[in-house]
């Protein structure tokens, strides 16, 4: 039955494979499970309520994207949105955090009525390959820098020298390297659920060397959602001066889904000939709903994750990926003392790993062509650079049309590409820096 839901024949992959996609997907983005909850804490969103939050979130719309849209993509609240919104909305603008969710259930809404008109994806299959190929690299590379910092081979450095390498001394460190090379070793091997064993594998050298500690507990029942549930304050985000922060947050959701449907899709083979994700609308209906429920239960813009990745690479390619990691954040709830715990040293060479795999679509890029060549080039290093797979994104959106209005050649811009252009001239105008 779950062949013929999924078809998993037609994808040439067994439900022994999508598990294993499943749970590798979740393992390597677990981490959102605390890190999520702790960044909105600093906007006053209460840890606990937000933990809970966060995993439902998660649940709804990885388990949406499964069974409706059938393709092997997380959704969870993402990073950068939730720090524009911790740091920027409410401790710079002085916003209150249920006005800065008001704007996230705008954005969801703005999401699926244009997912309905089929907008998003018009829009979506306007973009060039030379884009999606840049998209997918500068994803791998975003996905690297993740990587390297969180397992401490990379650390911040000083003025004039941003980032600097870590002590390779240190255990955590010595522990990422040889995470590293295990999994590298067990694909060469050809051994499938490399990455997941890799993760847990070190969690428990990590605990048997005491770098981590063992849990308190292996479960516990989770706390009352009660205290930021509905709590969003619609009509406080409907105003003139909140505008720049309603597009930012839509403006940067929008354009980060669209980088990871097309960039993981694109190191999967999963577009058609034209370049198009088949039926795209759907995987964009799932994350728009799920970033209206993320801002009914209390948190973040929610949308496909770039983890999602990690699960694509160790061979998923159905919704029953999508589902496996739905059901292991659902089990979240309850054995959130364990997952809390898995360290950077166990998922982040994954990431690594994950970076080097999708950095390979590069050799198809047109790089001899300057029009195409700058607009990748921004994209590919302002994602890593500025930490921000929207900045990069829209940077490509803005000077592909230039670029070939400059070469004479503004024939070659796909009406939609203007579209995008213009939003993303909007965007940099009006963030709040």
């Amino acid at each position: 039955m779950l062949r013929r839901f999924f078809n998993l024949d037609g994808y040439g992959t067994t439900v022994r494979r999508e598990i294993v996609a499943g749970a590798t997907t979740f393992v390597t983005m677990a981490y959102i499970i605390v890190v999520n909850p702790k960044i909105l804490e600093a906007a006053g969103i209460p840890f606990g309520p937000s933990m809970v939050a966060t995993i439902l979130s998660a649940f709804f719309g990885t388990m949406l994207m499964g069974i409706y849209a059938r393709r092997p993509f997380a959704i969870a609240p993402y990073m950068g949105e939730n720090a524009f919104i911790a740091y920027t909305v409410v401790k710079v603008l002085g916003y209150s955090w249920q006005t800065a969710l008001g704007a996230v259930f705008i954005a969801g809404v703005l999401f699926t009525l244009l997912t309905l008109l089929k907008i998003r994806s018009w829009l979506t299959d306007q973009i060039p390959e030379g884009l999606q190929i840049s998209f997918a690299v500068g994803i791998g590379l975003f996905l690297t820098f993740i990587g390297l910092t969180d397992t401490g081979i990379v650390v911040l450095g000083v003025p004039g020298a941003p980032v600097h390498v870590g002590d390779l001394r240190r255990p955590e460190v010595m522990l990422s390297l040889i995470c590293f090379l295990t999994i590298i070793l067990l694909m060469l091997k050809r051994i499938q659920g490399a990455m997941l064993i890799g993760i847990i594998a070190t969690t428990f050298l990590a605990m048997l060397l005491g770098v981590i500690d063992l849990p308190k507990m292996w479960m516990s029942a989770p706390p009352s959602l009660k205290p930021i549930f509905l709590k969003l304050d619609i009509l406080g985000a409907v105003q003139w001066g909140f505008f720049s922060v309603i597009l930012t947050i839509f403006v940067m959701a929008f354009v980060d889904t669209m980088a990871t449907l097309l960039g993981v899709s694109y190191k999967a083979g999963m577009l058609d000939d034209q370049g198009r994700l088949p039926e795209i609308e759907k995987p964009m209906l799932c994350d728009a709903l799920a970033t209206v429920v993320a801002s009914l239960l209390g948190t973040s813009t929610a949308g496909a994750y770039i983890e999602s990745a990690a699960g694509v690479e160790a061979g998923g390619r159905t919704g029953l990926t999508a589902v496996t990691t739905a059901l292991l954040f659902l089990t979240a709830l309850f054995f959130s003392p364990f997952f809390s715990i898995i360290p950077g040293c166990a998922y982040g060479p994954a990431l690594i790993v994950v970076g080097l795999l999708m950095l390979s679509t590069v050799t198809k890029a047109n790089l001899h062509d300057l029009t195409e060549a700058v607009p990748a080039f921004a994209v590919i290093t302002l994602m890593s650079f500025t930490f921000n797979i929207g900045i990069g994104m829209t940077a490509g959106f803005v000077l592909y049309p230039l670029m070939k209005v400059m070469a004479g050649r503004p024939s070659e811009v796909p009406a939609g590409l203007w579209v995008l252009a213009g939003m993303s001239l909007c965007f940099f105008i009006f963030y709040p820096y």
